[in-house]
């Protein structure tokens, strides 16, 4: 085996190297300094939100959101169930009830017709989540929202550069959240984002994001010498300069990365559109797909398992898709969701990232046809 094809890859290079060299000359490398007052400057004009706050995490962003929206203890949210369990997990930090809503068979985001008959007297609000980077149907979940007076929330965390009838995601919600992480489509290793148009929740995001007081930042740009004073229990969520200095050179690659994953989504669609054991993902007519992750469902007669271990043995990395929340003993939850249960099964993350090569698309795919028909007919 000469090569491993990744399954994701950062792009990065010179540009980060040299905003990291900026920070560093700066002295200011710790977090809620100047560069990530210019990050989040820029990140909410590309989203188009008024407010942008730079986090940890996009965990940290989700707890943040609810924390600001008033969930307490003994609410329930309704959440789409086909995501990462951060979602679920921000939900119960607060001290709430998770409730899980079915998805669509085609997008896989939340089914508003779920998200209507999952609401309770104890509904507070709605996290919706971009499936891999395809936003939800957030027309129809805000209609629902306002008729039933909740909060909508926007988890996507993979959803930078999507859009959703021209709109971009980050925009579609009360507050969104992104991730940072290695594997999105713009990275500094970690961190996040917490996005809103409220003045009022994101100057209460923003104090409770540094313990409870206004951040250094701000104090130091006072013509007295303030002494903070602790009224609300805060936390340390808090992205550093350093990381900071990193998504601004990857804003500026944003672009780009699109365009090459979208010819990469392209491809893969081309190669395998015809395969009747491989159902290629599909992308609805109003949304932009900024193809965080290339997942393809295999027929039911597959041996998803098998396939994974030959594919890797080959060299191509590959994984499932994404977790069926519902089934996950955390949460206790007893009501079905049969169509997120269904992908969870049979979902398979194939390789996706800017840097791909055709050679390496076309390899990679051909190695998946071969392995799936081989592992088809030895059933």
């Amino acid at each position: 085996m000469s090569e491993v094809i990744a399954l994701g890859q950062p792009t990065v290079g010179e540009a980060e190297l040299a905003a990291i060299a900026e920070v560093f000359a700066s002295g200011w490398l710790a977090g809620s300094g100047p560069t990530c007052r210019r990050f989040e400057e820029r990140f909410a004009a590309t989203v188009g939100t008024r407010h942008a706050l730079a986090t940890s995490n996009c965990g940290s962003a989700l707890h943040l959101a609810l924390l600001t929206l008033g969930v307490k203890p003994g609410d329930e949210v309704i959440v789409g169930d086909y995501t990462f369990p951060a979602t679920g997990h921000s939900v119960m930090w607060t001290g709430a009830k998770p409730v899980f809503a079915d998805v669509r068979p085609d997008t896989w985001t939340v089914d508003p017709a779920a998200v209507e008959a999952a609401v309770t007297p104890r509904t507070v609000g709605i996290i919706a989540v971009d499936a891999f980077g395809q936003p939800a149907d957030y027309d129809e979940l805000r209609a629902i929202a306002d008729k039933h007076g909740l909060f909508l929330v926007e988890d996507a965390a993979c959803s930078a550069g999507a859009t959703y009838k021209g709109r971009p995601a980050g925009s579609l919600a009360d507050v969104a959240t992104f991730s940072f992480h290695g594997r999105k489509g713009i990275t500094a290793g970690e961190g996040g984002a917490y996005v809103t148009d409220r003045d009022d929740l994101a100057a209460h995001a923003r104090k409770l994001h540094t313990y409870g007081v206004e951040g250094a930042l701000t104090r130091a740009e006072l013509s007295h010498l303030p002494i903070p004073t602790f009224t609300e229990l805060g936390y340390n969520y808090r992205l550093s300069d350093i990381s900071a200095a990193i998504m601004l050179a990857q804003l500026d690659r944003l672009p780009d990365l699109l365009a090459a994953k979208r010819r990469t989504a392209a491809r893969y669609g081309e190669l395998l559109k015809d395969h009747e054991l491989i159902t290629t993902p599909y992308e609805a007519p109003d949304r932009e797909h900024p193809w965080q992750s290339y997942v393809v469902t295999l027929d039911p007669s597959v041996d998803r398992g098998a396939v994974a271990l030959e594919l890797r043995q080959r060299g191509v990395q590959c994984t499932f898709g994404t977790y069926a929340s519902h089934v996950q003993p955390l949460y206790g939850q007893t009501t079905p969701c049969p169509v997120s249960a269904d992908l969870f099964a049979r979902h398979l993350a194939i390789p996706m990232h800017a840097n791909l090569t055709d050679d390496q698309v076309e390899t990679v795919a051909a190695a998946l046809v071969d392995v799936v028909n081989t592992a088809a007919t030895s059933r």
